[in-house]
């Protein structure tokens, strides 16, 4: 075992040890404290809660990764996922936890109907799973490449361990466990990269170093026939620049296990106070991240653009062992002359996964092993802290809102609690089959359930808080319409042999998904009958949140009221 293995091997059961000991310690014992950690968790503790479950092994481990290889257009990436969590903080997180409830298909169902609450159920697990095979074979690459295990090993080994404090804890456990998480991930992303930024300007600050070393990139890629890297557009076109920045915008807004993540807190304030919270632990990674993009592309050109393949650097011979990254020498003269990320649509000689980039930062700066262990860590941190969320949220989905909520009304508290259980049991399993056979990279797999999400969810949810007269016919019509034609753009495009439309890609259509569906939910709900009243006091006792406790719905013959504040 080498030394990086050993680090990597400490520093992972250190921390595996440290989440299934809070497992134990946060175990539940009913629905509330399952579902939504008994709606006790505070503001600052649900902010870090929500930055690790949010970030995920896409932020950790790939975006840096896309970055580097897009250069300018990579920032489509800090610009959606940043954006969008501005307009969750101020369009629902105040709103759905004034309604005060467990679930997204709580709030569609009780807004909408129950048939609503149905479809509802199948968009949440379908954009969760999408999103949890991202996680998953983060959490494989990190294991092939540091633990010297498969990625198939290394997938099994994630699955049990989120299966232990998912199942154990539910959302408590889940919300301490992922507190402790994105301390790991954030320290194991700062570390390397202020080392780094030393190493290469004598400026300890990515942010600050970052300009310096940008303008040497630009001359390297220059000198090795690429695009400067701070030229726009030249990787995407900008019309599918502007829709993948609004479809991770608005996706993030609409995944659901972000949003019940404010349904955990013991009040409004609380709820808006988290989001700020979230805000700026998000922030010190990815004002990071662009600067980490940067380190890593010119450490990588350094060592191998035109230099000979057979006096490769160790670091490149390791990361080849993983099958993330191969070298094809076309012309036989022994150099490596291009390089690409992605061979189908730019061919070259030396193709690296954009999932390597980060993970393998450290050792191509030559930073100690300790540290390379440490960034091992963090990349398992940030993949099972959201897996972890979505798993919860495929659990809840079905045994909170289809076998409780649909099927066995009287269910008892014990049932419903081993009914959400086994939810998140089999979902693992199907998660872990998602992980070993992804159908992308880490970031761009999250990027395609973020479309979805944008496609399904967000609409309908905007809608049915800010206009009363949207109804249950509008709701399913956009929402089935909306995510149905964006999956099916997303499969034609990457499996069917479909050119994308106009230069959108598969990751931008979501976009063009979400303003389909609120032109169908406005359209239908237009032509069809209104709420009743009922549903429409609900929604005005949910958009004043300042106004004290949830919002209650009540039968017809009565008025609905405010719960205690």
């Amino acid at each position: 075992m080498s030394d990086i293995e050993l680090w990597a091997l400490i520093f992972t059961v250190l921390t595996f040890s440290l989440y299934i000991g809070i497992a134990f310690r946060t175990r539940v014992k009913d629905t509330e404290g399952f579902y939504v950690a008994g709606h006790g968790v505070p503001a600052a503790a649900n902010g870090a809660a929500i930055a690790a479950d949010w970030m995920s092994a896409a932020s950790f481990i790939s975006m840096a990764g896309l970055i580097s290889f897009l250069g300018f257009d990579g920032a489509i990436y800090l610009l959606g996922w940043t954006g969008g969590y501005v307009l969750l903080a101020l369009l629902l997180a105040p709103y759905l936890r004034k309604f005060g409830k467990y679930t997204v298909p709580d709030f569609v169902g009780d807004r909408y109907s129950e048939s609503a609450r149905a479809v509802a159920v199948v968009a949440a697990v379908f954009v969760s799973f999408t999103y949890v095979a991202g996680q998953m074979a983060g959490v494989g690459i990190v294991f092939s490449r540091f633990i010297g295990v498969t990625i198939t090993t290394g997938v099994i080994i994630g699955m049990c361990v989120v299966v232990i404090y998912a199942v154990l804890g539910g959302m408590k456990g889940i919300t301490w466990t992922q507190v402790a998480q994105y301390s790991v991930l954030i320290i194991a992303y700062l570390i390397p990269a202020w080392a780094i930024a030393a190493r290469l300007t004598d400026v300890p600050v990515p942010q600050i170093s970052f300009g310096e070393i940008a303008t040497t990139l630009d001359q390297l890629q220059t000198d090795f026939g690429l695009s400067s890297y701070t030229e726009p557009f030249t990787n995407r076109p900008m019309q599918d620049v502007f829709f993948v920045a609004l479809a991770l915008m608005i996706g993030t807004a609409g995944l659901p296990h972000i949003i019940v993540r404010f349904y955990t807190t013991p009040s409004v304030r609380a709820a808006r106070y988290s989001a700020g919270w979230a805000l700026l632990f998000i922030a010190l990674l990815y004002t990071t991240a662009p600067a980490v993009a940067v380190f890593s592309k010119t450490n990588l050109l350094e060592d191998v653009a035109n230099q000979p393949w057979s006096e490769r650097p160790d670091w490149i011979r390791n990361w080849e062992a993983t099958g993330l990254m191969g070298f094809e020498d076309a012309n036989g003269n022994g150099l490596v002359d291009s390089i690409t990320s992605n061979p189908e649509t730019a061919p070259g000689e030396l193709v690296v996964s954009p999932d390597i980039m980060v993970l393998a930062n450290p050792e191509i700066a030559g930073l100690p092993a300790p540290v390379v262990g440490l960034v091992a860590a963090g990349g398992l941190a940030a993949a099972l802290s959201t897996a972890s969320g979505l798993l919860l949220v495929i659990g809840s989905a079905i045994g909170h809102d289809l076998y409780y909520k649909r099927f066995r009304p009287e269910a008892t508290e014990k049932q419903r609690l081993a009914a959400g259980r086994i939810a998140i049991g089999g979902a693992v399993l199907v998660a872990g089959y998602f992980g070993v056979n992804p159908p992308g990279f880490v970031a761009q797999v999250v990027a395609f359930a973020f479309g979805l999400a944008a496609a399904s969810f967000f609409p309908i949810i905007v809608l049915g808080i800010f206009w009363k007269k949207t109804n249950a016919v509008g709701a399913v019509s956009g929402l089935v319409t909306g995510l149905t034609l964006t999956a099916l753009y997303m499969y034609m495009t990457l499996y069917g042999g479909m050119e994308p439309w106009f230069g959108i890609s598969p990751e931008g259509i979501g976009a063009i998904g979400a303003i389909i569906n609120f032109a169908v939910t406005i359209t239908v709900s237009n032509l069809t009958a209104p709420p009743s009243d009922d549903i429409q006091l609900l929604i005005e006792e949910v958009r004043h949140p300042r106004l004290g406790g949830e919002a209650v719905r009540l039968p017809d013959s009565e008025r609905v009221t405010s719960g205690p504040s």
